[in-house]
């Protein structure tokens, strides 16, 4: 049923990591299942993975086994999409375009899967995946029995819910968006829009796993600091400084660490330029957050998960 030995870096959009002792992509939400009380059986760690493009995974590998639901389908009931979790991002916003339905097109080349972008409440460009989801449902890995949480229940945060709260617990099967009727031309317009701008201000011609570091709250900037970014605040959708510019202003765009590099391009990116490691990438992420400490007194957060 599982594949052995499985080369973890053809899982990631960083190319990074070892071995799993065993991979599994489930196409179903019964092969899931049967997948996790096999698991259960060997008494085996595992990992549920989406697209796989805001992790780094160890050059060790994982001991346990590495799952990749593959549940992919879109349907529509009037202005409600469901969706299943292993279905790209893209897709989603290729069928929302061709049937009118708008609430997503801040999402707009964002990479990954439909259950990787709810479990981090991904967000860009003023927008989030909680703007639009109406009811998730997973899969409780304790007693294999579904679950279906509304908006309330998902408790989203800042690039977080209660599904990465709660690693493990549940499995992201399927998410209702609710949407509103738009203009597909509109609509597409809007979605290339954002495309284009992730191409040109994003080191897209580098292996990467995306922002780095969480834009910074404001409000967790020093009293006596904040005047200094006051040119650079966003909305995120609350007031945050970007974590590009700190990183950019502590002198740390194109340093580099083995193969990995902080990219002078978007500097809360780090790409593997050359066969880089784990530790390399690791080593930076570590560097960024000494400096930009010591320089600012502002505590960098990971948006990225490390395995």
């Amino acid at each position: 049923m599982f594949k052995e030995n499985f080369p973890i870096h053809t899982l990631t959009s960083y190319s990074i990591g070892g071995q799993a002792r065993y991979f599994f992509e489930p196409k179903t939400e019964e092969e899931l299942k049967k997948a996790i009380e096999e698991a259960k059986k060997r008494n085996l760690e595992f990992l549920v993975i989406g697209g796989g493009t805001n992790l780094l995974v160890d050059d060790k590998g994982f001991p346990g086994l590495i799952l990749k639901p593959s549940i992919d389908f879109v349907n529509s009931s009037g202005k409600e999409i469901s969706v299943g979790a292993g279905t790209s991002v893209a897709d989603v916003l290729d069928f929302s375009a061709e049937h009118g339905l708008s609430g997503l097109e801040w999402a707009g080349g964002l990479p990954g899967t439909v259950g990787g972008a709810v479990r981090g409440n991904a967000g860009a460009f003023g927008g989030e995946m909680k703007d639009a989801v109406k009811s998730v449902r997973s899969l409780d890995t304790k007693n294999l029995r579904e679950i279906e949480r509304n908006l309330s229940e998902c408790d989203f945060g800042y690039r977080s819910s209660f599904f990465k709260k709660n690693p493990n617990d549940e499995i992201i099967l399927s998410v209702v968006f609710g949407l509103n009727e738009g203009s597909s031309v509109d609509i597409r317009n809007s979605i290339d829009e954002k495309i284009s701008y992730r191409k040109e201000r994003h080191p897209m011609e580098y292996p990467n796993a995306g922002s780095i570091f969480k834009n910074v709250d404001v409000r967790k900037i020093p009293a006596s600091d904040v005047s200094q970014f006051a040119n650079v605040i966003k909305s995120d959708p609350f007031p945050v400084v970007p974590a590009a510019h700190i990183i950019s202003e502590a002198g740390l765009k194109g340093v580099s660490s083995g193969g990995a590099m902080i990219s002078p391009k978007h500097p809360n990116f780090i790409v593997n330029v050359l066969g880089a490691k784990s530790s390399d990438v690791k080593n930076l992420i570590d560097l960024i957050k000494s400096e930009t400490k010591k320089k600012f007194g502002i505590e960098l957060e990971e948006e990225i998960i490390m395995v």
